[in-house]
């Protein structure tokens, strides 16, 4: 019983209880009452297993984490998966992003992005005094650039800016001068015109063209933002009710399970709704930049403000394109989206950082105290 009461003991409950509600808005907002949802029972499905594989994640010893052998084998892997997946993987929606199993779909890029954060951590922890020498940025560039660009070639848009973003928002905080910034946007905004003429397909370019024009294609590439802007507005400040949802009930908005699940959450619950959803996922956040800041060694920082970007990245996106601000990427919104790559691969990076708090500087605080002063 000791031994269980001490894993439990720097177990985050504030992070747990936080995903909690965000969860069930999903489940609740692709659903309607008496009637039975083929999303929802196999969300609750993936649900569970994102449960079962975040505590068995919480519980163990990170560390090995450290050492460069297993991270480079592991970034190796992510490589040789999504190189495999260029040539073998199922394509949905024009993008082949995913392998196909029969009754379930894997889409690998999810767990790439925590292994690029893996990675990063592992490279900034052993150099973050070094970091101003140009060399270290360009390095930890490479190792964003290969993945970047594999799965730009799927093509996935979305996931491509968030890995460009799990990798610029390390290299901020491990302390990039402002000189070096500016010239990684101008490589950031080299590379992009090259995407543009070179890999982007028309389809993308159209998404591109539509956020810039609204009404470009209203009934085209531009319809999907057009009915989610509308739902978001219909729902005023208290929202029609659970189920009520015209835009997303009656299909005038498409897919509003997966990409579009915000707008149909903000037309239902309305403002108020949306400002506890927000405060919630914040609370979530929150944790892991706690976490984070208590780790044992740099690379726990770093892992932990890897995950909480990658969160932010997806939530900002998503809420962004739902609500006109940014192109229609199909970027998943964290925790609330049908599908179960994104839900065990978010699971699984808070439970990784759950894991790494049992030998943080706070722990070793505990500890060093009991062993002073006794049990009190």
């Amino acid at each position: 019983m000791n031994a269980l009461s001490s894993r439990f003991r720097h177990f985050d409950w504030i992070l747990s209880i936080s995903v909690l509600p965000v969860v069930v808005a999903g489940l609740v907002t692709f659903t309607s009452f008496g009637a039975e949802s083929y999303f929802f029972s196999r969300q609750i499905i993936w649900i569970i297993i994102a449960i079962i594989v975040f505590l068995i994640a919480s519980f163990i010893d990170w560390r090995f984490l450290r050492n460069s052998n297993i991270v480079m084998s592991f970034y190796l892997l992510t490589v040789f998966l999504l190189i495999t997946l260029l040539a073998f993987g199922s394509v949905f929606q024009g993008a082949q992003s995913w392998f196909s199993f029969g009754i379930f779909a894997v889409q690998p890029v999810d767990i790439a992005k925590l292994i690029l954060a893996v990675t990063l951590s592992k490279y900034f922890s052993r150099r973050h005094i070094e970091i101003a020498y140009f060399r270290h940025i360009a390095v930890s560039g490479l190792y964003c650039l290969l993945l970047m660009l594999l799965v730009l070639a799927q093509p996935d848009f979305g996931s491509g800016v968030i890995i460009f973003l799990v990798w610029l928002g390390m290299v901020i905080v491990s302390g990039i001068e402002i000189k070096h910034l500016a010239l990684v946007l101008g490589v950031g905004l080299t590379i992009f015109t090259l995407l543009w003429f070179f890999i982007f397909v028309p389809y993308q370019k159209e998404r591109i063209l539509t956020f810039l024009d609204p009404e470009r294609d209203i009934r085209g590439s531009g319809y999907n933002a057009f009915q989610s802007v509308i739902a978001v507005g219909s729902g005023g400040v208290y929202g029609k009710g659970v189920g009520y949802g015209t835009q997303s009930r009656l299909e005038y908005l498409p897919e509003y399970e997966t990409d579009f699940v915000f707008a149909a959450f903000a037309e239902e619950w309305g403002f108020v709704g949306v400002t506890i959803l927000f405060i919630f996922f914040g609370m979530i956040v929150w944790r892991v930049l706690a976490g984070a800041v208590v780790g044992s060694t740099n690379f726990e920082l770093f892992f932990g403000v890897g995950v909480a970007i990658i969160l932010m990245a997806h939530f900002t996106i998503n809420v962004g394109m739902n609500i006109g601000l940014l192109p229609v990427t199909g970027v998943t919104m964290p925790f609330m989206s049908y599908g179960g790559s994104h839900l065990v691969a978010e699971f699984f990076g808070l439970g990784m950082v759950n894991g790494m708090r049992r030998y943080s500087k706070a722990a070793h605080s505990e500890v060093t105290d009991h062993e002073l002063l006794g049990p009190a």
